[in-house]
């Protein structure tokens, strides 16, 4: 459990270590000795695939007729190079988005109607635009693999989506893994330094993802699976990231080596547990608000620049409340279908009250938990505590891996985030210590003080 990653006979990092042995079923879980199951067929993360695509695409089977779908910002890094190399091996048609595209219903549409006398798609880019490529395919039963850009997301090889519906709700759907990623770590390593960054901050949730889930685990049953944290370290993968993150300033291939190692690891947990608990708790669930409703406010940053900045937060917030050496006591919930209604909308309002209610509080529930907390809490806070790592040191990694650190530098204005604290766990039926801290009357006098 704590080799150091293996070298090839080069001498160079084998990228590609550990994430064979998961895909071709050779690593089992040590907690149960079960073999993992990853629906990928091949994933490389290799210095430079320049001049390899086709030799890449075509084991894949994924037809010979192929969109190569890229946007206006992944098209001369990486989309005209994909499908000149495709050429001559398959029939190519090169389908070129904005570079602010969004996955939500229209632009899916569009997309099936773009590709649909295609046989299969290769995407070229990261984040919405990947989502929609997964989705479109997903929906038409048609295979796809992806060519990554940058490192700003952990979604490439997950089996969900995130999509904003027609109502502007942004929901995680099911959909499909590609049947291969194929990493060029040096045109990742050209790319804009905070790209990098970004995916760092969609990365370092772990530590803060791990403790909702585990404190819902003990607290409310659920379901809770050990193994996508135990892969990242297998070969401290997590620690080298951290450890090599400030050379995304520099274009370092190394750094950015590693970052995709902790994505792809991340990406296979989704996959193993069948749900993205292990990377995507409270944290995200104020990122997802802030897309959602901040409107003219939003900065235009992205999810992985939010979610690092939310994780921070959400590591003060674990600390302040497992600073309290006595359990805290919730109260019922106080939710109601006109508040939310007003909140967000007659359509949404009332999606979101739905999903919302289902973890709510009644006195009687309310009553049952207080004496389930009361009973576990000095045992789970120290269970909880060494998952975690401190939000000092949060904010350093994040710092020097060149990433936002507060809501200011993101450039969202103070009471807006507070707003999204406030508010973020109305997002979906995910129980996280945004819920324990409001229930209990504690999340406003935390807002209050938390510096930002």
């Amino acid at each position: 459990m704590n080799a150091a990653p293996p070298k090839s006979l080069t001498g160079k990092t084998d990228w590609n270590s550990l994430i064979r042995e998961v895909i071709s079923g050779a690593w089992r879980d040590p907690a149960t000795g079960k073999r993992c199951e990853v629906p990928f067929e091949t994933i490389r993360i290799e210095e430079s695939l320049d001049g390899g695509a086709a030799d890449l695409v075509a084991p894949m089977n994924i037809g010979r007729k192929l969109a190569v779908v890229s946007d206006t910002n992944t098209v001369e890094a990486m989309g005209r190079r994909v499908a000149k190399e495709l050429r001559g091996w398959a029939s190519v048609e090169e389908i070129v988005f904005p570079g602010d595209t969004h996955c939500d219903e229209p632009t899916i549409a569009l997309m099936q109607e773009k590709t649909r006398h295609c046989d299969g798609c290769v995407v070229v880019g990261s984040g919405s635009l990947s989502d929609t490529v997964k989705y479109a395919t997903f929906k038409d039963g048609r295979k796809y693999v992806s060519f990554a850009t940058a490192g700003s997301m952990n979604g490439y090889g997950a089996g969900t989506a995130s999509v904003t519906l027609a109502n502007g709700y942004k929901t995680s759907v099911s959909a499909h893994a590609p049947r291969a990623v194929f990493v060029d770590l040096a045109v990742n390593a050209a790319a804009p330094p905070w790209l990098p960054a970004a995916g760092f901050g969609d990365s370092i949730v772990r530590p803060v993802a791990q403790v909702d889930w585990w404190a819902s685990h003990r607290l409310l049953d659920t379901a809770y699976t050990q193994t996508p944290f135990d892969l990242f370290h297998v070969e401290k993968d997590e620690e080298l990231m951290i450890k090599t993150a400030p050379g995304y300033r520099a274009g370092s291939i190394e750094a950015n080596g590693y970052l995709y190692r902790v994505l792809v690891l991340a990406s296979f947990g989704n996959n193993i547990v069948g749900s993205s608990h292990s990377g995507s708790m409270g944290e995200h669930q104020i990122s997802h608000w802030i897309d959602m409703f901040a409107g003219k406010a939003h900065p235009g940053t992205t999810h992985g620049q939010q979610v690092g900045v939310a994780s921070i937060t959400l590591a003060r917030l674990h600390q302040f409340m497992l600073s309290l050496d006595k359990a805290p006591q919730i109260k019922p919930t106080q939710i109601s279908e006109t508040d939310f209604v007003r909140r967000y909308g007659e359509s949404i309002g009332r999606m979101m009250f739905s999903e919302a209610k289902k973890k709510s509080f009644d006195e009687t529930r309310a009553a049952a938990f207080n004496r389930r907390i009361s009973d576990l809490w000095p045992q789970l806070r120290e269970e909880l505590k060494a998952m975690m790592i401190a939000p000092e040191e949060l904010t350093r990694m994040m710092r020097e891996a060149g990433g936002p650190t507060s809501a200011t530098e993101l450039g969202l204005p103070l009471p807006l985030w507070r707003e999204a604290m406030k508010h973020a766990r109305d997002i979906r039926n995910r129980w996280s210590f945004l819920d324990l801290a409001d229930d209990a009357g504690l999340l406003d006098e935390f807002l209050s003080h938390d510096p930002q």
